[in-house]
């Protein structure tokens, strides 16, 4: 069919994108780019900037792929998630595994070309950002473990940059492990019902809404009390505690919305992306505008 009404199907790229969900990379990527900043005072050489953006986006679609193919049978039985592509039948399994092996390839790859000890520890990195698609199966404590492939972000980041991991980083480690967790315990609320008919296992599942809730502003509390404390030894100044209240501002909000609905969890999916946002906003003032330092 053809003509001006008609609808056109999605391009091999678009489908591809909507796969990989590419939109997610707005809640970790202003992060890594942050730490990155960071870690070269704000002089990056361009091609340790390719590589790093290269491996982060490599690492994240090969653990996004892998998701996809590990819980198949899952998004099947579950209401929200049958439309998604290996269920619906717009992609096969064997796609989809070949794909995040095709982007554990590339993380490799380029960890290779950065330093001996990034190639070293390029495997445990894919351990984790592939291993988290089977926690829910086993553990209520599945948000920690997505929190903590969430944080090994800065570690990464600064073994990319300069083949070492400075004690001062495991502050911006736990911040983001909390910050991860949180996250993931709000992402889980709005699971409750299927991760209940599907036999999996969560913390509000554990818990209770209501004590996963009281959880959540605990975490946001802690990660930002860590990151001021990184941000502390590292001497930076006033546009990153300036970045840090507002996002603490934002994420109070969000607590109190989440408060009131526990299992309306797009607001806050979004909000996270704003707070990301807020940090690298913050960093770059740090960094090229040092008032205060």
């Amino acid at each position: 069919m053809s003509g001006p009404g008609a609808t056109r199907p999605p391009g091999r790229a678009r489908g591809l994108g909507r796969f990989l969900e590419i939109q997610m990379l707005g809640l970790n990527l202003p992060f890594a780019l942050a730490f990155l900043l960071l870690a070269t005072d704000g002089r990056p050489a361009l091609l340790t900037v390719a590589l790093i953006v290269i491996a982060f986006v490599a690492a994240r679609n090969a653990g996004h792929s892998f998701n996809r193919w590990a819980d198949r049978h899952l998004d099947a039985r579950n209401p929200r998630t049958r439309a998604r592509a290996i269920p619906a039948g717009k992609t096969s399994p064997g796609f989809a595994l070949g794909l995040a092996a095709a982007n554990a390839a590339v993380l490799v790859a380029a960890a290779y070309f950065l330093n001996p000890l990034a190639f070293l520890l390029a495997p445990v990195a894919l351990a984790i950002v592939l291993g988290y698609s089977y926690t829910k199966r086993v553990t209520s404590f599945t948000t920690a473990f997505l929190g903590l492939a969430e944080a090994i972000s800065p570690a990464a980041v600064y073994i990319a940059v300069g083949g070492t991991l400075p004690a001062v980083v495991l502050l911006a480690v736990g911040g983001l492990l909390a910050w991860g967790t949180a996250f993931e315990t709000i992402h889980s609320l709005g699971d409750l019902e299927s991760d209940r008919e599907l036999g999996l296992f969560s913390v509000p599942l554990r818990w209770g809404v209501g004590r996963s809730v009281a959880l959540v502003p605990i975490l946001h509390a802690a990660a930002l009390a860590l990151l001021a404390a990184f941000g502390v030894e590292l001497g930076l100044g006033l546009a990153y505690y300036v970045a840090l209240g507002a996002m603490a501002l934002l994420a109070a909000v969000t607590d109190l919305q989440l408060a009131r609905a526990p299992t309306a969890t797009r607001v806050p999916f979004y909000r996270h992306v704003a707070l990301g946002l807020l940090y690298l906003a913050g960093v770059l003032g740090a960094v090229y505008l040092p008032i205060g330092r």
